[in-house]
């Protein structure tokens, strides 16, 4: 098993800049999403960088370590493949639940299309170490799980981030992946310190560190990945910096591309807030050495002076010897991240006999809760007890919102075929049908959904239709229910 080195600086590549990438300068590795690439198939912009020895790390979106399910090895056995074809030597992914629901809570699966919170709870922090230790043991190479970007905070919390972190390193040795831009989204959208979240977490653990853009609406920070890297993100980055040099520093953008310029600007401002940190630091060291240097000097000089003075034994009394600041009696306790003891381990026992009862005890509670508050987010059920009912629906309308715009770049055929009314349409189907099987399937089934109660006046029904009856596939799903709704569907059409 390699261990991950130093990476250096990077940028995420996508096939909308793939160009822009291998054209830039002074690019050490590059990160793309696991799923969208086919181990068989590897994109040749991909396979041009690997040749020139720039390193390729796969990043995962849709295991859902922080669900209430344990990992699935077809998920697995595919980040691995994934992994193995580009030489990687770490793969990342998420501190998040994708789905919830099934046989856990007698309930139908339900999809979030999104990367979800988990409970900072001592149940979830459990089943998230759990599911660490299963996909470790599935890959090739090192994990390394990312922090999220969340709207909403969940009730009864039990531990900070920064010690859940730390908690799930402690337990399990996994690698983190540090996202400045997601604690930068959760102080403005939960009140989070960032700096008290460095403080926390373990910084020798981290594998490298993304940086990305985002906007203020509202009050609502939006991680976009589509927007300019903010100040205050590069000024969290500069505060990681001052404590640990990360072995990399990746710059993320998923939406609304810029030009090769802009992201080169983008890339140099990283490394300049890397360097001036770097720089305060070397300063900041070199100051206290010369400080420490003085105060030895000034310490001998006194121990010398009552050595040479008859005054200080003549007069009697005993000389308290000097102390240093942190060894006083009346000095508090300094912790530090490395020896600091897990905020949680010991109140959260993993022996059968501990009073948060068993491994299926603890999922099913995380379950239960995951599932309530998906549901809410998008089946319209009523909100689970404690959470900000405003916030859940900023949640709900975003995840709509970004459902809209996966499914029109999965399936680009759709609003081309329903122009302007492409999107309050698919707003108002996904109100009342919660995504169970992924965005090629949510496509599949919003058409189906228009061709059987009616499609938008002036819409191309035709068109819609043999667009439906060529991807659905002669028999699509064998066996479920959704497949015999769709033949049910192909038998109306083809009759039509």
């Amino acid at each position: 098993m390699r261990e991950p080195g130093r990476l250096g600086t990077g940028i995420g590549w996508r096939p909308e800049i793939a160009e822009a990438v291998e054209n830039m300068a002074g690019i050490d590795w590059v990160e793309a999403v696991a799923e969208n690439v086919c181990p068989g198939h590897l994109p040749e912009s991909l396979l041009r960088l690997r040749e020139r020895g720039i390193t390729v790390v796969p990043h995962g979106v849709s295991l859902g370590l922080g669900g209430a399910d344990r990992p699935d090895e077809a998920r697995l056995t595919a980040l691995a493949e994934r992994a193995e074809a580009l030489g990687s030597p770490l793969v990342t992914e998420h501190i998040a639940f994708v789905r919830a629901g099934g046989p856990l809570t007698a309930s139908p699966l339900l999809e979030a299309g999104h990367l979800l919170p988990v409970p900072r709870t001592r149940d979830a922090l459990h089943v998230l170490c759990e599911n660490v230790r299963a996909a470790q043991a599935a890959l090739p190479v090192p994990l390394a799980v990312e922090n999220i970007a969340a709207l909403i905070s969940w009730p009864g919390e039990e531990m900070t981030e920064g010690q859940f972190l730390y908690d799930l390193v402690d337990r399990t040795g996994v690698r983190l992946l540090i996202d400045v831009a997601n604690l930068h989204t959760n102080h403005v959208n939960r009140g989070e310190d960032p700096a008290k979240a460095l403080d926390e977490l373990p910084v020798e653990a981290i594998a490298y560190v993304h940086v990305a853009g985002g906007f203020e609406r509202d009050g609502v920070w939006h991680d976009s990945h589509a927007h300019p890297v903010a100040r205050p993100v590069l000024d969290i980055l500069a505060d990681l910096a001052s404590r640990v040099t990360p072995p990399g520093v990746l710059l993320e953008r998923d939406e609304n591309f810029p030009g090769p310029a802009e992201l080169e600007r983008e890339l140099t401002s990283i490394r300049g807030t890397l360097e001036t940190a770097k720089a305060a630091t070397r300063g900041t060291r070199e100051t206290a050495k010369a400080a420490a240097r003085a105060a030895e000097r000034g310490t001998a000089a006194l121990v010398g002076c009552r050595a040479a003075s008859p005054a200080a034994g003549e007069a009697g009394a005993e000389t308290e010897p000097t102390r240093s600041p942190d060894t006083s009696p009346t000095a508090p306790a300094i912790t530090t991240t490395a020896s600091r003891t897990p905020g949680d381990a010991e109140a959260a026992p993993d022996g059968p006999g501990s009073r948060a009862g068993t491994d299926d005890a603890r999922r099913q509670r995380v379950a239960l809760a995951q599932a309530a508050l998906l549901s809410a987010l998008v089946a319209g059920t009523p909100a689970p007890e404690g959470f900000d009912r405003v916030r859940l629906g900023v949640q709900a309308r975003a995840l709509a919102a970004k459902r809209a715009d996966v499914v029109a770049k999965v399936a680009p055929e759709l609003p081309e075929i329903l122009a302007d009314t492409y999107r309050p349409a698919f707003l108002a189907y996904a109100q009342r049908r919660p995504m169970t099987g992924g965005y090629r399937r949510d496509a599949l089934d919003f058409a189906e959904h228009l061709l059987l109660t009616g499609l938008p006046e002036d819409a191309d029904t035709r068109r819609l239709r043999d667009w439906w009856l060529e991807r659905s596939g002669p028999a699509p799903l064998s066996g479920r229910p959704a497949a015999r709704l769709a033949r049910a569907t192909r038998r109306v059409l083809l009759r039509r």
